[in-house]
């Protein structure tokens, strides 16, 4: 009586960290509800699908991760520590970094403009590109 991978993975369950990070979003700002139970990958698709209104808020106004923060201002999560931005930022907070940029900010933006450039560069000659 075996079952294969692909007939269970609805019944897998993810901690609440594991979902949070799928979804994009701070899981301590979280309903205490999503921070104390699991979530089947049903149950995390039917939240992309049609999210609560906790969670468009959050989408929307933070505060965020810092995937997301650094992918909003344009950095690596290395540049956000050198930055000296260690804690979750609100799109309010973001959108003030973005406004009126301090000169790190400014700095680890053309770093990371850079090492992405680098990146495709490499990948592009072990695509056998020029």
């Amino acid at each position: 009586m075996s079952s294969s991978p692909a007939a269970r993975p609805s019944s897998h369950r993810m901690k609440p960290a594991t979902a949070a990070k799928k979804l994009g979003i701070y899981l301590p700002a979280t309903p205490e509800e999503f921070q104390q139970g699991s979530v089947t990958r049903d149950e995390l698709a039917e939240l992309e699908k049609n999210p609560p209104a906790w969670l468009e808020t959050l989408r929307r106004e933070g505060p965020h991760p810092r995937p997301v923060v650094a992918g909003r201002l344009g950095v690596s999560i290395a540049g956000l520590a050198r930055g000296g931005i260690t804690e979750p930022l609100t799109t309010a907070d973001i959108d003030d970094l973005r406004a009126d940029p301090p000169a790190w900010l400014v700095a680890e933006r053309e770093t990371h403009r850079k090492v992405l450039e680098e990146e495709e560069r490499i990948a592009a000659r072990q695509r056998g590109e020029s």
